[in-house]
């Protein structure tokens, strides 16, 4: 699955899920795609290392999930 993405020069582009955070921390794009719609770098809220995220698990696969949860 890849993920759509807006550079700053407004171009359109799909990318792989494991290059997302080296792109949002490198400053290469504006915007990507959410299942709950465009996130906004810089405006929304982001999930990252320095930053402690409240909402759902959504990169986890789901086998390791249900595993984590069991304990």
């Amino acid at each position: 699955m890849l993920i759509r993405v807006i550079y700053h020069n407004a171009k359109h582009d799909m990318i792989k899920p494991l290059l997302l955070d080296h792109f949002i921390s490198s400053n290469k794009i504006k915007k990507f795609l959410r299942s709950d719609g465009w996130t906004t770098v810089g405006t929304d809220q982001i999930r990252g290392k320095s930053v402690y995220y409240e909402g759902p698990e959504r990169r986890m696969n789901v086998e390791f999930r249900q595993e984590a949860n069991f304990f």
